[in-house]
């Protein structure tokens, strides 16, 4: 996924009330972005750290700007972590036309927000496939914490919504579909991914169930600069 215009640099000044934040850009001006995440982006908003802004050439938009990354340094050099959960619908997508997804291949149709399950929609689904090949509902969940090197973790903070949607996931395999969870992680230097248990226990055993049921867990991590990202290929899931 190519951005239509390069992102623009900066340094963060402060995150606040969650979904803005301050930043000085190269050229010293303070902006405010909006800040596309609602986890607690733990290890990700130190201020003076180094970000990237998208900007929106709608005059109708009170922030133009909008946070898309960050520069991270766990001890062996600094990397891009794409903390916009507004990206990886749109970067799955792409990875399952293009043929990167393996595992999701072979579809003729692919849908976005689809309704299902209780009062919620399935961020992909696919169908149309092989006579016996069974419609396949895709959630998709974007990952950017690591606190060790290279371990990638999910979630960041609790998520009754993210357990939920598992328990969905399970509903329709019951119901004799495929489901599949996709984590997308949005940082190059992650070598494997588990769940983060600790920050919340509920999610993990939500996890540990809809695996039991058949909801099939794939991780894959992209690779990111200021003018693209790009899903780059599958990790280890440690939990399974």
């Amino acid at each position: 996924m190519k951005f239509a215009h390069p992102l623009t640099p900066g340094i963060l000044i402060h995150r606040y009330k969650r979904f803005l934040a301050d930043v000085t850009t190269a050229g010293g001006v303070t902006v405010t972005a909006s800040c596309p995440n609602t986890g607690s982006m733990l290890g990700l908003t130190k201020p003076g750290s180094k970000v990237w802004l998208s900007e929106s050439d709608s005059p109708t938009r009170k922030y133009r700007h909008t946070w898309e990354m960050i520069e991270a340094d766990l001890g062996t050099g600094p990397h891009l972590v794409g903390i916009n959960t507004g990206r990886p619908n749109a970067l799955v997508t792409e990875a399952i036309e293009g043929g990167v997804i393996t595992e999701l291949a072979g579809y003729q149709n692919l849908r976005r927000e689809v309704k299902y399950g209780i009062n919620s929609r399935i961020d992909i689904l696919l169908a149309g496939g092989t006579s016996d090949q069974r419609d396949c509902y895709v959630e998709v969940k974007n990952v950017h914490l690591m606190r060790e090197n290279s371990l990638a973790e999910f979630p960041d903070s609790k998520t009754e919504r993210g357990a939920k949607h598992l328990r969905e996931l399970a509903g329709m395999v019951a119901q004799g579909h495929r489901a599949v969870m996709v984590f997308l992680v949005q940082r190059s230097d992650a070598e494997s991914f588990k769940l983060a248990s600790d920050v919340d226990p509920a999610y993990a055993a939500a996890f540990n169930t809809a695996a039991a049921a058949g909801v099939e867990m794939l991780c894959y991590r992209c690779t990111l600069s200021p003018t693209e990202i790009v899903v780059e290929k599958r990790i280890e899931i440690a939990d399974l």
